[in-house]
């Protein structure tokens, strides 16, 4: 009987390990999505060299990125 009871004491305090070590896993991949989603990709501006997400870029005829309009109508 004395065996049971510590079996099952044994089985009851693996289980709530693995629930607290399931929890810590998902809070873990839900900060490290939010993460990668604040992360964007990076463009060189063609004429002045400056870094700037991509989303924030202007697009010249040539395809090549620019930081802004001033840089993107210069010539040559």
């Amino acid at each position: 009987m004395l065996r049971t009871l510590l079996l099952l004491a044994l089985v009851a305090v693996a289980l709530w390990w693995l629930s607290r070590l399931g929890r810590r896993l998902r809070q873990a991949r839900e900060r490290s999505r939010g993460l990668r989603e604040t992360f964007q990709p990076m463009v060189r501006c063609a004429r002045c060299g400056v870094h700037l997400p991509a989303t924030q870029a202007l697009t010249g005829a040539d395809g090549q990125p620019y930081c802004c309009a001033e840089h993107r109508d210069q010539p040559g």
